[in-house]
């Protein structure tokens, strides 16, 4: 893999990591407002931002396993940083979430 697509790369999964962190974000403010279906919904695009990122890093595991030798730049560091933060807050705003149901 070419140090340009490692950039590409690195890109998109900055992109969709970060917008499913922003819709996981907007769900729990949702859910604080009691909107649970809205809430819901927008966990539900967080997911799909989520895949859409996964399967980047995937293609990334995968051409290093085929044998891809290359130099991992400081931006792919720091895609995968926002992907592993982004999915820690996933994963604790579906636990407010239902916090926040249970509550209601």
């Amino acid at each position: 893999m070419k140090k340009e697509q490692l950039y590409n790369l690195s890109f998109q999964l900055i992109l969709h990591s970060g917008n499913a962190r922003s819709l996981a974000m907007e769900a729990l403010l949702e859910a604080k407002r009691g909107d649970f279906h809205k809430a819901s919904n927008l966990m539900e695009s967080a997911d799909g931002e989520f895949l859409k990122a996964h399967r980047f890093q995937t293609d990334l595991i995968q051409a290093e396993a085929k044998g891809d030798k290359y130099d991992v730049p400081i931006l792919l560091v720091h895609a995968q940083d926002h992907l592993m933060n982004a999915l820690t807050v996933k994963d604790l705003i579906r636990e407010f979430i239902a916090l926040y149901q249970k509550l209601n």
